[in-house]
């Protein structure tokens, strides 16, 4: 018998001291993250033709990298995928999203948590009998969360762009302004906070330094990020449900739902 029931250990027969309710912080990660993942699978497969609503578009479906796209009009359809892909063109673009946040440092302790009981809680004992951490296979590819940082860059700049492209008119005319353009406008706001608030921008933008005082702007930098850095669980839950908000007001608006209240 290894872990804390180890001979020699404490024979304590609770799995925790702790009077509070501690299993509700994991129930409630585990509920959120299910909740997410059974809704952005529904749309990934099934949201191919209300991925458009002119002029915003489904940041699940964005850039378009698929032939069998919709003809969105406007915003980034590149086609690199030709007609022998088949599946749905979100599951190209939804990997790097999402691979950056399933190998986020938050995200792993979340999870960790509510599936794995790794441990369940602070001062809560874990069940398993032994502990590799994240020096095997399959975590240890953990470790690519730095590289999938360098394409949560590039998606975000493009929903910047598809963001921009929302104050456009249904007709392509700029001066547009409706609620769905705020929409987007919060959601890109969240997904930028989120990604600058990451550890890998921390250490990219005041790693590997002996002496701040010789670089003076990635000094300045380097502290802006560390404000983020201390919100970064309350920004990843902001941005994931802006996301998910976000692709639910284009499909309201694509199924016909109601029309996209318009400010100007």
């Amino acid at each position: 018998m290894t872990g804390v029931r180890t001979p020699g250990r404490a024979a304590l027969p609770e799995q925790t001291l702790r009077t509070d309710r501690w299993w509700l912080s994991p129930v409630v990660t585990a509920l959120g993250l299910l909740a997410f993942v059974g809704y952005s699978t529904w749309r990934a497969f099934f949201g191919l033709h209300t991925a458009y609503a002119a002029p915003y578009v489904s940041p699940f479906y964005s850039p378009c990298l698929a032939a069998n796209c919709p003809d969105m009009k406007q915003g980034a359809d590149w086609a690199l995928f030709g007609s022998w892909w088949q599946l749905s063109p979100a599951l190209i673009v939804l990997i790097f999203p999402l691979g950056f946040r399933l190998t986020c440092y938050y995200y792993r302790k979340a999870y960790y948590r509510a599936f794995w009981s790794s441990p369940p809680a602070c001062a809560v004992a874990e069940p398993h009998a032994r502990y590799t951490g994240e020096t095997r296979f399959p975590l240890i590819l953990q470790n690519v969360h730095r590289y999938f940082f360098y394409f949560a860059i590039l998606v975000a700049g493009v929903l910047t762009w598809d963001t921009v492209l929302g104050f456009r008119n249904p007709a392509g005319d700029w001066g547009h302004m409706g609620l769905g353009t705020l929409v987007l406008l919060v959601n890109i706001v969240l997904i930028w906070a989120y990604t600058a608030s990451c550890h890998s921008c921390r250490h990219i933008v005041g790693g590997r330094l002996r002496h701040f005082s010789k670089h003076p702007v990635r000094y300045r930098l380097w502290t802006w990020v560390g404000r983020l850095n201390a919100r970064h669980m309350q920004l990843a839950w902001a941005s994931l449900i802006s996301v998910a908000v976000a692709d639910l007001y284009v499909y309201l608006l694509a199924s016909g739902a109601f029309s996209d209240p318009r400010f100007f």
